[in-house]
This record gives C-alpha cells, structure tokens and sequence, in this order.
C-alpha cells in the first residue's frame, strides 16, 4: 500500500479510501466487518463515513456498524484514520427539526457527541463539513472546532462539496484566528466530471488541501458499463441511465472501453489509477459492496498508465482547463 499525507498535515493516509455508505443500506454487518478486515489487512487506513449514512429512519446506522467493528478491538481503532461528516439533519423520525441539520456551533456540537457515540472512539480523526452552509459564518464554524479540537474530539476538519471560492474563504479566515482550518475536500471528480479541475482543485492546492475525489467511476460508468449490460451483468438507473440514454455519451464511454480493451486493461481499475496520476489528489473514495469489489479496487494501485493511455483519455474525456482561461480566454 501507498502512503502520502493528508494536504499539508503530517497525517499519513492511505492512496485508496474505504467508503462505508453501502454499510447497512445495501451490505450487511457481517460483510461490511469483512470488508473493513480485508482494507486494513491490505494496509487501507483511510475510512470515510458520514453521519447521515444509512438514511432515512436508518441515519446512524453505518456509523454504528463502523464503531461495532472498532469494538472488535485488535487495534482496529488505533490503525484506523476514520473521517465523517455533518450536515445533513438528524431528527429523530424524519423531522426536519431546527437545529438538527447544518453548521451552526450548536449543531456541530450535537453532531459530534452522536457520531462518537455510534462510532465508539474518544475522537474523530477528520471532520468534515458535508456541505457549504450559506447561513452560518465561518468564525461561528471555526470557533465551534476550536473547542472540539482543545477538547481532542477532532484532529482536523475537512470540507465536501465546496466551491473553490468557499474553500478560500473558510481558510482566510480561519488563518486571521491562529486556526488550521480545511485540510482535506471532497468532491467529486472522475474522468467524466473534471469540472472540479476549474477552481476546486487549484484551490485547494493553493490552501494545501488533500483532494478526495468521491464517485470515482461516475455511478459506474466508467467500471466497464456497456461490456457489463452486453452480457447481462448490470442494469443501470437513476443518474447512470439517463447517462447512457444520451448517444454522446454513450459514444464516448464505448471509445473509452474499445481503448482500454486495446491495451487489456480493465476499466474500473483504470478509471482508479487515472485519479491517482492527478495533481493533488490524496486518493479516490472506493465504495464496494462486496469483498470481491475491493479486491478490484486494490488493484488499481498496480496500474501504470502509459502516455498514449493517458493522452487517449483526455481525448476521449477533456478536462474543462484552468480558470479563467476555460471560460475568459
């Protein structure tokens, strides 16, 4: 396994993330247990949840079979760095009660005591905002994490879903009160939205920010899609069917597997490693729902793209170029 550091933390973390958000909705405890066994066997330390996981009446429940592995001890807790997130509201039976949602101090201060609690940990290794929240101020937000860190409930926070501009801001000010603010934003980012390449990405460059891309084959589509519903093995929905519904995009995810298929390679290992050749990326979230689906995933890390590979994708999936030059010059 590789290793790098998290932004410009000393925190060392792993170039694959495990994401938990099939744990519960679509993958039992047990091999949810099994799954976290074999990332961490495979030397994968960087675990990403969030406290709305499980959804629903479910919200909490990935978090708690998370802290029930933890509980197994054998040092699980120890050579874990376990992120989660707030945001999003936790009202007990679906209500959208005040206060329950976003990031004011007084719901930061909720959110953090529930996810300790379901997770069975003293701390939280990265906090991170599940998304901008227009209404709260930043010095509220910081001084909010200022306490939780004195206290040592966090180590760090991060954002997700940020704009560059908000990334900016966030960190300005958290340097005008001595604090470290954002080290690490997710967001997401793939071969087939690099949309985050505009000003995401340069930002948090520029702030020393580790870039965790999330959805990393696009729903799947980038694992191989059209050679799977050829045989049979997927049927797609939602967001990846109206995807497929459009013959540009269809055309340009058959160039993208007849390429791959040219230098047998498989797609979704390759859609993997490509993230990891990009600037600034700490590592791409993987979320499997099977032992066998990290497996996969884990093979990535031996991938060596090649430059006709390489260029053959950005010919088939161009990124938007820098800002301003993408939509000034």
């Amino acid at each position: 396994m590789e290793y790098t550091q998290l932004g410009r933390t000393g925190l060392k973390v792993s170039r694959l993330v495990l994401g938990t958000m099939n744990f519960g909705p679509q993958t039992d405890e047990a091999t949810s247990h099994a799954i976290m066994d074999t990332a961490l066997d495979a030397g994968l330390n960087f675990f990403d949840t969030a406290n709305v996981y499980g959804w629903g009446e479910n919200k909490g429940r990935t978090e708690e079979i998370v802290g029930s592995w933890f509980a197994k001890g054998d040092g699980r807790r120890d050579r874990t760095v376990i992120a989660t997130k707030v945001y999003g509201n936790m009202g007990a039976d679906g209500e959208a009660w005040p206060n329950h949602d976003k990031l004011s101090a007084l719901n930061i201060r909720r959110a953090v005591e529930g996810s300790l609690k379901r997770l069975g940990t003293d701390y939280i290794d990265l906090y991170q905002f599940h998304h901008v929240d227009r209404a709260t101020p930043f010095e509220e937000i910081w001084q909010a994490v200022d306490v939780l860190v004195q206290q040592g409930k966090i180590l760090y926070a991060g954002s997700s879903n940020f704009p560059g501009y908000k990334i900016a801001q966030a960190n300005e000010i958290a340097a005008r009160r001595g604090a470290v603010g954002l080290v690490s934003e997710q967001c997401l980012y793939n071969l087939f939205e690099r949309r985050a390449e505009m000003e995401v990405i340069p930002a948090a460059q520029e702030y020393g920010l580790g870039v965790i891309p999330w959805s990393p084959l696009h729903g799947g589509l980038l694992g191989g899609v059209l050679k799977k519903e050829a045989e049979g093995k997927r049927r797609t929905e939602g967001r990846a069917a109206a995807t497929l519904a459009d013959p540009e995009s269809r055309a340009r995810l058959q160039a993208y597997e007849d390429l791959l298929d040219k230098h047998g390679l498989e797609p979704g290992e390759v859609g993997l490693a490509w993230l990891l050749t990009r600037p600034g990326v700490t590592g791409p979230i993987v979320g499997p729902r099977t032992p066998e689906q990290l497996a996969g995933a884990l093979r990535a890390l031996e991938v060596e793209l090649g430059e006709e590979v390489l260029a053959g994708l950005d010919e088939i999936f161009p990124g938007p170029g820098p800002s301003p030059e993408a939509f000034a010059w």
